[in-house]
């Protein structure tokens, strides 16, 4: 790889590849349309960090902006499109069903179509582990996904076949990485962890839907960006599962060992569990393992002490942030 374009680039995940390639002596185009889905003060953060790089350019362009696309892509001969760019969460799906499909359906197909027309055969997807609701664990990548129980998931699902539809049409090399609940410093703050450390710290209601008892297989965000940067490899056309991979860890087990760091008790407020929820999610990643020669690094209780310093370290303005 000399040139890549990575979309949603001051998102989570996105921001963490950028410093990879980076850091890999890889040119990076990055790209973010910078929208207020959640407070825009992380997503600046994320941005300040990445512009320091020496060699990677930033523009504001949304992958829903098919003339803008064409033109960056007149302007950059690209080795790789990593995709990151979505709207995320599932319970916001289903308040806005519309924009999920439209940046996460449509805006794939822009890129597809984009990439086709200029000859750039790579392609690398980021998707989600909510494809295997109601499947038996742990996941693996060859379950019939066929049934998602949110927009959310249905608009990743549609984004793999219309893929799919470019690998068999037009010869391109698709790898599809389904990610399993990553967590890490500079996170979303949508997410469990992220709230959880914020409401202990400050000494507010901790909103938990159910019991506490659902489980999730947390993987660390440098693991994630690891697999993914590695997924840019020629596979033909495969989906992989990057997570943690080994027994899921309850929030139960989450609280407690944040409250534990902390120092401080958690005012646990239940809340009925949602029905888009998935209980459980496991991640099977022999294939990561056989294809990529990956699998994670990170112990989840390192990873939580390494994203508790960081929220630590940057209290003055998140205990601020809204969730």
């Amino acid at each position: 790889m000399k040139k890549v374009l990575v979309t949603g680039a001051a998102g989570f995940i996105a921001s963490y590849v950028c410093k990879l390639l980076s850091k890999q002596g890889v040119h990076v185009v990055a790209i973010d349309n910078m929208n207020d889905y959640y407070d825009l003060r992380l997503k600046e953060y994320r941005l300040h960090e990445i512009q320091k790089l020496s060699n990677l350019v930033f523009y504001k362009m949304d992958i829903e902006d098919r003339e803008a696309l064409n033109t960056l892509f007149g302007q950059h001969k690209f080795d790789v499109v990593f995709n990151l760019a979505a709207r995320a969460g599932v319970r916001y799906s289903m308040e806005n069903p519309h924009i999920y499909m439209s940046t996460n359906a449509q805006g794939s197909l822009n890129l597809l179509d984009v990439m086709n027309k200029y000859k750039v055969k790579k392609f690398v997807l980021a998707s989600t582990s909510s494809l295997y609701a109601g499947q038996k664990m742990p996941f693996m990548e060859d379950l019939a996904v066929n049934t998602p129980i949110s927009p959310y998931a249905a608009s990743k699902k549609a984004a793999e076949v219309m893929a799919y539809s470019y690998h068999y049409l037009y010869d391109m090399d698709i790898s599809i990485v389904r990610y399993f609940t990553v967590y890490g410093p500079a996170g979303r703050p949508d997410m469990s962890i992220f709230r959880f450390i914020k409401w202990i710290d400050c000494h507010e209601k901790l909103e938990l839907f159910g019991d506490g008892g659902q489980s999730r297989d947390f993987t660390y965000v440098e693991d994630i960006a690891h697999g993914t940067v590695l997924a840019a490899k020629n596979l033909g056309y495969e989906i992989i599962n990057l997570g943690g991979g080994k027994n899921p860890i309850s929030l139960n087990t989450v609280i407690a060992e944040i409250e534990k760091y902390l120092g401080k008790k958690a005012i646990i407020q239940e809340q009925e569990f949602h029905r888009a929820d998935i209980k459980e999610t496991w991640a099977d990643i022999s294939k990561a393992e056989r294809l990529l020669g990956w699998k994670p690094q990170t112990l989840f209780n390192q990873g939580l002490v390494e994203t508790i310093e960081w929220y630590k370290n940057n209290s003055n303005w998140l205990r601020n942030l809204h969730l």
